[in-house]
């Protein structure tokens, strides 16, 4: 019941922060992570879990990047 719990509010997450996604992906992803949770050791999800804090600490550290400039657009050409 808990891995589905912690599913479901992954999925949600997901699907918040990606509108692209949207729902199917939080689907996808509140199904496969009951599947997940019990097929990990504990020492593994624990290195996961350190894992995408220190880079969510790393991308926030950096700042937001600049896009790249795009190039100015060409005249229209003429026959």
């Amino acid at each position: 019941m808990l891995k589905k719990i912690i599913g479901a509010a992954i999925g949600a997450s997901v699907a918040k922060r990606n509108p692209a996604a949207g729902g199917v992906t939080g689907a996808v992803l509140a199904s496969a992570v009951p599947f997940v949770l019990t097929r990990i050791s504990l020492p593994a999800m624990v290195a996961l879990g350190v894992g995408g804090y220190a880079a969510k600490r790393y991308m926030e550290r950096r700042g937001p990047q600049a896009a790249p400039a795009l190039p100015p657009p060409s005249a229209p050409v003429q026959p």
